[in-house]
């Protein structure tokens, strides 16, 4: 029970986030509206996914001192719960351009960035299912992980903001904070952060110990 904790407050926060960002107050700003409550859900679970890609590229690392392969698998599968919020963040980001902008894709930068991004972590899935020696398979993931992660950061926090972007906080404009002088967003934004990284990290741990089992599984079957 006391192990359990984090998870209970992770179903605490998702459900402050579902109903706090979906009924509580938020400001009423130009354009955005009552579309702004999508920041509580677009912008957080892509803060929740960079910190699951930046334990996925810390255990890149202790994979490649140490050579064990648990770390590989939770490297593998936080990256794969970060591409899940990486997908949620996109398609919620589309729903709240279509109301904003006009349009589910403008071409924004960052749009587009954070496409390239994602489809450079699917290629590590690619990769990894092309090879199928463990350690090799170890070894070479761990090296594009960190790869991708060090382009990632660069390719959707930097770039975007050298050039014009209808972004909050790039190209020129605004961001939240510079206008949210209330802080009514603040009461949801931060909790929904640490809500969808914890819930990430619950997802991540669940199948790090189904690929443990299914590999000691697969070890007793071949000693039989």
């Amino acid at each position: 029970m006391r192990q359990s904790w984090w998870k209970f407050l992770t179903v605490g926060l998702l459900m402050y986030t579902l109903v706090g960002g979906l009924l509580l107050e938020v400001p009423r700003l130009p354009i955005l509206n009552e579309t702004i409550r999508a920041l509580h859900f677009h912008v957080t679970m892509w803060f929740g996914m960079i910190l699951m890609l930046l334990v996925a590229a810390w255990n890149s690392v202790k994979y490649l001192r140490s050579n064990e392969l648990k770390y590989d698998d939770i490297a593998l599968e936080f990256t794969n719960a970060a591409i899940l919020f990486g997908v949620l963040g996109i398609v919620t980001g589309m729903l709240w351009a279509k109301f904003t902008w006009g349009d589910y894709w403008s071409g924004d930068p960052k749009q587009n960035a954070s496409a390239i991004g994602l489809l450079m972590y699917f290629a590590y899935l690619v990769l990894r299912g092309s090879l199928s020696d463990a350690q090799q398979r170890g070894r070479i993931a761990a090296v594009y992980n960190l790869f991708a992660f060090a382009a990632f950061i660069p390719l959707i926090f930097v770039l975007p903001r050298l050039t014009d972007s209808l972004h909050p906080g790039n190209g020129g404009n605004p961001g939240f904070n510079a206008y949210d002088l209330d802080s009514k967003l603040r009461l949801v934004f931060y909790p929904a952060i640490v809500a969808w990284t914890l819930l990430g990290t619950w997802i991540a741990t669940v199948r790090v110990r189904i690929r443990r089992l299914e590999r000691e599984v697969e070890e007793n079957r071949i000693n039989d």
